[in-house]
């Protein structure tokens, strides 16, 4: 069998979040590890990094805070490495800027370690230039996303987009209120 290829994958929190969550499903980052570095596949992890923005410590942030840590504190024991960054208020909500942390920590690492291919799980359009920049330096960009959530320009800056539908089909669905109907890739809400 031929070499591995040693792949690093950088994962925007929330945005893969909210791709799982337009499906219903609740979202397995280690589902997402393992289909993204298959052994089986050749590919052999680096590393899985989750970019998580924490809302301000401020009371009406509480809630979403504690989840959030809890989630921090669950990645970090799995084996995930976690980059979390304080978000500042921003009139009623908030805005951390962690796709900024997670485009230099790219460069950074991607230029340290040389991985053969980074994954970049996330549909922002703001990462386009990003996997331009990582392409320029030979290395393959995958983009791991479902169609709904993935902009444009990043779908043409990537070398191949990896379709996460399959693997979110896996996942448990979510326990909320809302009903949604799956029907074909589209979301219909009750």
């Amino acid at each position: 069998m031929g070499t591995n290829r040693r792949v690093l994958i950088l994962a925007d929190s929330d945005n893969t979040f909210l791709a799982a969550q337009s499906f219903n499903r609740r979202l397995d980052w280690q589902k997402v590890r393992d289909y993204l570095a298959d052994p089986r596949e050749g590919r052999e992890l680096i590393e899985m990094v989750i970019y998580v923005g924490l809302p301000p410590a401020r009371e009406r942030f509480e809630e979403q805070r504690k989840s959030k840590e809890k989630f921090i504190y669950w990645a970090k024991s799995n084996g995930f490495l976690v980059v979390q960054k304080e978000g500042k208020t921003k009139g009623d909500d908030y805005e951390t800027n962690i796709d900024i942390v997670m485009a230099m920590d790219a460069i950074e690492l991607a230029l340290e370690v040389r991985p053969d291919i980074v994954v970049l799980v996330t549909g922002d359009s703001d990462f386009a230039y990003l996997a331009e920049k990582l392409r320029r330096r030979g290395m393959r960009v995958e983009v791991a996303s479902v169609e709904q959530s993935l902009g444009n320009d990043l779908k043409v800056a990537a070398s191949s987009i990896v379709d996460l539908i399959g693997i979110f089909d896996s996942f448990e669905p979510q326990n909320n209120q809302q009903n949604f109907h799956r029907i074909g890739h589209t979301n219909v809400f009750d």
